[in-house]
């Protein structure tokens, strides 16, 4: 057995927002280093970042909702030698600045942190246009960009003080919820992934938000049900933890994906593809949302109307096991 299948699953108590961590985070970062600078559009308050720009007036760079700009600018900082944290809501920080991604930032090799804020359906009942189900697959398709989606707190500082002293492209999304504290496991690389739950009749591959509704199943179905169901926080899309992934085929004959993003594109089609590329074949799913008019309503409720909950994903483990 894998050695990174040997977690055991945690007290779910909850933390601080994965934005408060990012900040808290670059503050640390930035009274070390003053090369190190963050670029936002008019993103101050919902990043998180007015104390980082009370301590560090220099050190921040204000463009307006000009995201393109955004990814420009901060592009030109990197070349210089600057480190960049560019931070912007996802949703139109990959959409409308995507060939400044593209070609600013990945093609021509500039280390700019791309953090996209309130992603997924964290503007709830603002409505389709302020969701960011896209990012993942726009961003997987760019050569050149790492992926990540923190889950919680300590995935979230590992992540941002890795990306601060890398020398390639990142793309690191957030929400705006408080986040659990998922594993006592404090193993973090980026690139593998982390099982937070052991279990026997079938895994689920989480990532970001949806990893805590995905334990809170695994619970339910031991508490209910009897049957042990493994966790796993795919923190990083891409590169994707082929090796764990492999593992996990081999031991799980069942495999359901979870994700805070429509289902073409993202972890789940990253993680099919892989296997059945490679002569693996167990029962599949991936539980995201469908390809059709996204319904309004506060994160929550959109979880729940796509069965990204505990109960939602506890019942697709249930059909594919009795499958």
């Amino acid at each position: 057995m894998n050695s990174q299948i040997n977690a055991e699953t945690s007290k779910l108590k909850m933390g601080s927002p994965n934005l408060e961590v990012f900040s808290n985070t670059l503050q640390n970062l930035a009274a070390e280093d003053r090369n190190l600078v963050v670029v936002t559009s008019d993103s101050r308050g919902s990043g998180k970042l007015v104390p980082f720009g009370e301590k560090f007036p220099k050190q921040i760079v204000e463009v307006g909702i000009a995201e393109q700009n955004l990814v420009g600018i901060a592009a030109g900082l990197a070349s210089t030698g600057k480190k960049v944290f560019a931070v912007s809501p996802a949703c139109f920080l990959t959409a409308r600045s995507f060939e400044q991604i593209k070609n600013d930032v990945a093609y021509s090799d500039n280390p700019v942190n791309l953090i996209g804020i309130s992603a997924g359906v964290s503007y709830g009942a603002l409505g389709t246009t302020h969701h960011s189900l896209h990012d993942f697959a726009a961003l997987r398709a760019v050569n050149n960009i790492t992926i990540v989606a923190p889950a919680d707190n300590f995935e979230t500082e590992m992540a941002i003080r890795f990306a601060a002293h890398s020398p390639q492209p990142f793309y690191i999304r957030f929400g705006k919820k408080n986040m659990p504290f998922i594993s006592e496991n404090k193993d973090f690389e980026i690139g593998k992934g982390r099982l937070v739950r052991n279990g026997k009749a079938a895994v689920i591959v989480a990532t970001g938000e949806t990893v805590y509704p995905a334990l809170l199943a695994a619970d339910h179905l031991e508490k209910t049900k009897g049957i042990r169901v493994a966790v796993v926080s795919m923190h990083t899309l891409k590169p994707l933890d082929t090796k764990l992934l492999t593992d996990l085929a081999g031991q799980f004959p069942v495999m359901l994906t979870v994700e805070e993003h429509m289902v073409n594109g993202g972890l789940g089609e990253a993680c099919s593809g892989f296997l059945l590329q490679n002569g693996f074949a167990p029962k599949f799913k991936i539980l995201g949302i469908p390809d059709e008019y996204t319904v309004t309503g506060s994160q929550l409720e959109i979880f729940d109307h796509y069965g990204i909950s505990e109960k939602g994903i506890a019942s697709e483990v249930l059909k594919m096991i009795d499958n």
